[in-house]
């Protein structure tokens, strides 16, 4: 059976009571608990310490909102980095089609980009944020903005409140945790969950940025900042293996290297980055194999055989990164071209081939799309984010020990375990 919202109505049991749900945090996955719970009846009262709702969700997507992918669902898994298996009830339970239907059905037209990314028609993060605070409304939810919890009411190993900053305490047959990770710690997400869990008993594994950009050692970086490349592939080694290669798009920065595709290898890469430097190839035309780059540059060079060689490689490169290539070709700038050698030109073109650059490091929580780690899915029901060592208390989005590359898995996370969570918190025998 399907509520108005697309959500899958919850069935009540006999002997199951539908009560009060109290929610901490109105991120992605706490909004989408919130509405999750309501369709099951269940009185539901929402805490965020913020002014509004969604501060980090507005952000997300450079403001458009990546809402989840379209691609198939089993494809989601290879895209988890942590833990993936966990995920299974989850992503089965409230699918990516799912998500886009109840974003259809509240009003936000969706659209398919590059690499099965679903974004509103709009482009406007606000429109996602907006249409889930109207079904909120809808379905009788109790925000309390600039509402900070402290701390949670623990009684026999059961979740039975929150106490807010100002002393008060609040009282519910369940709790759900939704306080998102320490990213983008300008948004709220400052790892008031991470505290909550800790004084419960459960075990927070390590935290990390993580999709996030990656600083390099040479001095080009700063030359080439602000460029963008597309349609290039890079290859991440540790010097003996390869350990992550993407296609797609990046960007230079003053102390590195950001966009897709080197957010996503953070991820892969982040553990390894902490203990020695890696090596960034960066292949310029994968398109075209060494032999046909060769036959490419001859071509080049043959149209331009009077002229410096500085002034002979205008079509292969943007304008920016033309004196770099030059200057780390070994080919002095003013070499006429007809006086280059076979051996010359080969060597420039492994260059545009692998292009590479020392990757030192990740940078901050500031700069992060998401946190690496959290609450250990062990101590957590993956079929209902229920704890298994405190009854009533139920986490869910980034909070958990649950990250993925970009590409709006990170959301889907965040909807499909605020979903779980918010329909079966507050269930009575639910173990």
């Amino acid at each position: 059976m399907m509520t108005k919202s697309g959500i899958p109505a919850a069935i009540p049991q006999k002997g199951r009571k539908m009560s009060k749900v109290l929610i901490i945090g109105g991120g992605a996955a706490g909004m989408m608990a919130a509405i999750s719970a309501a369709e099951s009846g269940k009185s539901v009262e929402l805490f965020e310490k913020n002014e509004k709702l969604g501060k980090k969700l507005f952000i997300t997507g450079k403001g458009r909102c990546n809402i989840t992918n379209a691609a198939d669902l089993e494809d989601f898994f290879p895209a988890v980095t942590s833990n993936p298996k966990f995920l299974y009830s989850a992503f089965y339970s409230f699918t990516n089609e799912q998500v886009i239907a109840l974003f259809e059905r509240l009003g936000v037209r969706t659209k398919v980009e590059r690499g099965g990314r679903v974004f509103p028609v709009s482009d406007h993060s606000s429109d996602v944020i907006q249409a889930l605070r109207g079904e909120m409304d809808r379905l009788g939810v109790n925000v309390h903005l600039r509402a900070e919890v402290k701390n949670l009411i623990i009684d026999e190993r059961a979740a039975k409140g929150v106490t807010l900053s100002d002393g008060r305490k609040v009282y519910g047959d369940a709790v759900i945790v939704a306080t998102g990770g320490i990213s983008y710690p300008s948004t709220g997400s400052t790892g008031d969950g991470y505290r909550f869990a800790g004084k419960c008993g459960h075990k927070v594994t390590e935290l990390s940025p993580s999709l996030v950009p990656m600083e390099v050692k040479e001095w080009y970086a700063g030359e080439l900042m602000g460029l963008s490349l597309r349609n290039i592939e890079i290859r991440i080694t540790d010097g003996k293996k390869k350990m992550y290669q993407e296609f797609g798009e990046m960007l230079f920065t003053h102390y590195g290297v950001t966009g897709p595709v080197i957010l996503s290898a953070s991820s892969i890469v982040g553990n390894r980055l902490k203990d020695k430097e890696l090596t960034l190839h960066i292949d310029l035309k994968p398109a075209l194999t060494e032999e046909q780059l060769d036959k490419r540059v001859l071509r080049e060079f043959e149209a331009n055989h009077n002229r410096q060689f500085k002034n002979a490689v205008d079509s292969l490169f943007p304008a920016k990164l033309r004196p770099v290539m030059v200057e780390l070709s070994g080919i002095p700038e003013e070499k006429k071209v007809h006086e280059i050698t076979k051996e010359e030109r080969l060597r420039f073109v492994r260059l545009i081939k692998d292009f590479t650059m020392t990757l030192t490091g990740l940078r901050g929580f500031n700069e992060a799309i998401i946190t690496k780690g959290g609450v250990s899915v062990k101590e957590i029901d993956p079929g209902t984010m229920e704890s298994k060592l405190v009854k009533g208390l139920y986490f869910a989005g980034e909070v958990l020990d649950l990250d993925a590359v970009t590409g709006g898995y990170n959301l889907q996370i965040a909807w499909s375990t605020g979903y779980l969570a918010g329909m079966n918190a507050g269930v009575e025998g639910q173990s």
